[in-house]
């Protein structure tokens, strides 16, 4: 019996991408990875001849990715698994922000995986699929000078759980990633910052995340060898979690909100009640 998987995997020239279709084809699975640059076709596809396929595919291209899916689909002969990894985070206060920063961080990181998700379905029906999002701690936990990053991979967080009771009935599991702070390239020239920063917001929380975002990569706790061993777990699970905490640092930031969170609900309780129709 051939236990091998199909993947689709989004954003596979670096960081957790690259790491988990490394993965996936060292395992011997096949793996359709997408790509920005048609440069970087050759480098990929040899990774493993015959079973590493890309993609040219920028997922802020609603137009493309139908049809970037059923080539994908086709040359797989079906698909287990979709991973919508690409994106990437975006620092600076709000009102630092130009609005084609803003918009591109949505589109990237929620519309992309909504819209490739959305064309994926079919297919992860048939073969009733595994679908792994990546979020982030940011997806959870509002981090001051990250706000459209956040909003993004927030969004990514109710669009899964939301997706995960539509898609039960059919055999297809949700599983959403989160990771914390990794030595990948997320820290290292990937993330993007504010083009015209304020000189308000030095000395606030929100400038000291832009100050202190760029270039911390090698700062981080997280190996991220370790976190792919971990989703390969969540993968082969036969019960996939709806989410996946990846890394000490996430844990206790989660922790703290959910904390937090039951404290505001319980000081304001009174409050929350007293909406209600009287009780006859």
């Amino acid at each position: 019996m051939n236990d091998s998987k199909r993947w689709f995997i989004t954003g596979v020239s670096s960081g957790f991408g690259r790491l988990l279709a490394e993965a996936a084809l060292g395992r011997g699975d096949s793996v359709v990875g997408t790509l920005r640059n048609a440069e970087q076709i050759d480098q990929f596809e040899a990774l493993a001849p015959g079973r590493a396929h890309a993609i040219v595919l920028d997922v802020t291209d609603r137009k493309r990715i139908p049809g970037a899916i059923h080539d994908g689909v086709s040359t797989l002969g079906g698909l287990d698994i979709l991973v919508n990894n690409a994106g990437y985070g975006l620092a600076g206060a709000l009102e630092e922000l130009d609005e084609d920063e803003i918009d591109h961080a949505i589109e990237t990181n929620l519309s992309g995986t909504i819209y490739v998700t959305k064309a994926a379905l079919p297919a992860l029906r048939e073969s009733k699929g595994h679908i792994l999002n990546f979020s982030s701690m940011a997806g959870l936990v509002g981090l001051p000078g990250m706000a459209a990053y956040c909003a993004a991979k927030h969004g990514v967080e109710g669009f899964s759980e939301s997706l995960s009771g539509e898609l039960k009935p059919f055999g297809i599991s949700v599983t959403l990633i989160e990771p914390g702070g990794f030595r990948t390239n997320f820290f290292k020239g990937s993330e993007r910052i504010a083009r015209a920063p304020l000189s308000i917001y030095d000395t606030t929380p929100a400038g000291m995340t832009r100050a202190g975002l760029s270039g911390a990569g090698d700062l981080m706790p997280g190996d991220p060898a370790r976190a792919i061993g971990a989703i390969l777990i969540a993968v082969d699970a036969q019960h996939p979690p709806l989410r996946l905490v990846l890394g000490g640092d996430a844990l206790s930031s989660v922790r703290s909100k959910l904390e937090s969170v039951s404290a505001n609900l319980a000081e304001w309780e009174h409050v929350t009640l007293s909406t209600g129709f009287p009780k006859p």
